[in-house]
């Protein structure tokens, strides 16, 4: 029973399907279309209301808009990578390997109280790109998580049958 909780193809063909998933479509989509819309206001309104803001709060907007960028860089890449994965251009294990250079911690904003000083259309931006970068998280432990974090996921027993294992070793 062991080696089927543990059955590497099994598992494989779990992560393969979230690729494949109209969920992962929606935020592939989501995603892009946010770079897009960041892209679009930076480099329009967003320059202008930048110009308007007081030294100290330009600063902000400047580290803000910086971490931004780099944040939906980061998750771009990492949908990116996936919807190759899903077009078969690259295996999963492939996709595992080369993820290891995209950083979904990256870039998180400053507190509160600074960012609410800053364009409200900014500000709204930096909160979609949270919401996004978590939910790429969650996807991300789904998909690449070890075989037997997967096992663990897709069958509540593991957990007990790794306490008694470790209670008859004794």
């Amino acid at each position: 029973m062991s080696d089927l909780l543990h059955s590497e193809p099994a598992l494989v063909q779990f992560s393969e399907r979230l690729t494949n998933s109209a969920a992962f479509a929606t935020l592939f989509r989501e995603g892009m279309d946010l770079v897009e819309e960041t892209a679009a206001y930076l480099d329009g309104a967003g320059r202008s209301e930048a110009k308007a803001l007081d030294r100290s709060v330009s600063l902000t907007y400047a580290t803000e808009s910086m971490r931004l960028t780099t944040r939906l860089m980061q998750l771009a890449s990492w949908l990116l990578l996936h919807r190759a994965v899903k077009e078969g251009e690259m295996t999963l294990n492939q996709a595992n390997r080369e993820k290891t250079k995209v950083k979904l911690s990256a870039a998180d904003p400053s507190p509160n109280d600074m960012v609410g000083k800053l364009p409200e259309q900014l500000q709204v931006l930096i909160t979609r790109s949270m919401t996004l970068q978590s939910k790429v998280r969650r996807l991300d432990v789904s998909i690449h998580a070890s075989t037997a974090e997967r096992a663990a996921i897709g069958n509540p027993l593991v957990p007990q049958m790794n306490r008694l294992k470790a209670a008859f070793e004794r």
